[in-house]
């Protein structure tokens, strides 16, 4: 195999696929990357966990086809240290593959193409596009509450499913929910509910700041491929039954609070500065036109604010975990906050208006 391309093009493919590769592997081809040039002037990287795979084409000029595979962390530090605007020629032959750039020279150990194991997708019977602004706008609105508990697993994605005519995504760690309602897109009938892992979402909404126009998106019960330009991403689907959700959105909360989202955030970020890791609880007393904010630390003090409000009920006390609250109102748009409340106890929800695409459920705490 001999190719020739810019660092640059080689250093951005690299960063996409090399993500997925983990750090400590107990199968030594894992750690590798997949380099394929091939004679139409195309040179191929992919890498896997076996859960999940990126595969990507870059053009370069190809006087050799063939193919390797490299350790991708050390690969890419190397094209990553090369001077911008360097010509990068790789050339792979006996267990080798040498990466010259200018007067700089690697010789890299290869492990053979024939051992590289490829996540077999097998039919994918559903297929339909979104724009990538929308699949950008579900990743950043829900993945914040998608859990990290590995005994409860089925929570550990963001759960698609179509719903009401629309496609519905959402995440929940228990402690809060995250929905997301768009536009059904055309050949999403009938397709299944699927969860995709937390990694997968990771590594599709870096590669979604580079594609401007839609993203093909195929799928089975178990699997998932989206088309990004020149980069697919395969994944496994998480095998779990996501709970019902809807039972946990509340539709009798009668007590409406509505602030400006950025000054109550900004209050709530004073306020727990002085909150311990452990609880890190600000309480909301809410009365006509304001909310107070409080936090009280036996290690650290106590801290108030007060935040202006529209408010017309009987005045309420309510506590929340500052963090998630935080992470909510991080994602509210507009100049308003709805924030729908019954007491103390009840969940709560939050949103910009009864049209805003997205909504929020926040469990209150004691405090």
């Amino acid at each position: 195999m001999k190719a020739t391309l810019e660092r640059a093009v080689l250093l951005k493919s690299l960063g996409h696929v090399q993500s997925v590769v983990e750090r400590r592997n107990t199968i030594p081809i894992l750690s590798n990357v997949l380099i394929e040039a091939s004679e139409d002037g195309s040179l191929r990287l992919m890498a896997t966990d076996l859960d999940l795979q990126v595969d990507e084409k870059v053009s370069a000029e190809v006087s050799q086809a063939g193919a390797t595979t490299v350790p991708a962390h050390t690969f890419f530090d190397i094209v990553r240290k090369l001077p911008e605007g360097a010509q990068v020629e790789l050339t792979a032959s006996d267990g080798k593959m040498q990466v010259v750039a200018g007067r700089a020279r690697f010789n890299l150990q290869t492990l053979p193409r024939d051992d590289f194991p490829v996540i077999a997708e097998g039919e994918l019977p559903h297929r339909f596009e979104l724009p990538a602004a929308t699949l950008r706008q579900i990743i950043d609105k829900t993945r914040f509450a998608i859990s990290s508990e590995e005994t409860r697993y089925y929570l550990m994605g963001i759960f698609f499913h179509v719903a009401d005519d629309a496609l519905k995504a959402a995440a929940t760690d228990g402690h809060r929910l995250a929905r997301v309602t768009v536009e059904k897109p055309d050949g999403a009938d009938g397709m299944p509910d699927i969860i995709v892992p937390k990694k997968c979402v990771g590594e599709l909404r870096k590669l979604l700041d580079e594609v401007d126009g839609t993203v093909e998106l195929s799928l089975s019960d178990s699997k998932i491929r989206f088309g990004l330009g020149n980069a697919v991403l395969t994944s496994k689907l998480i095998d779990g039954k996501f709970p019902d959700y809807n039972r946990v959105i509340p539709t009798a909360n009668d007590k409406l609070l509505k602030l400006d989202p950025k000054s109550f955030m900004a209050g709530v970020d004073r306020v727990a500065t002085i909150a311990s890791e452990k609880t890190r609880a600000v309480k909301m007393a809410v009365e006509n036109d304001k909310v107070t904010l409080s936090v009280t630390s036996p290690e650290n003090g106590v801290a108030v604010e007060e935040v202006p409000a529209d408010y017309r009920n009987d005045s309420l006390e309510i506590g929340f975990n500052a963090r998630y609250l935080m992470d909510i109102l991080h994602e509210i748009e507009g100049d308003t906050v709805e924030v729908h409340l019954a007491d103390d106890a009840a969940p709560t929800l939050l949103r910009e208006n009864d049209d805003s695409p997205s909504l929020y459920v926040l469990m209150p705490m004691r405090v």
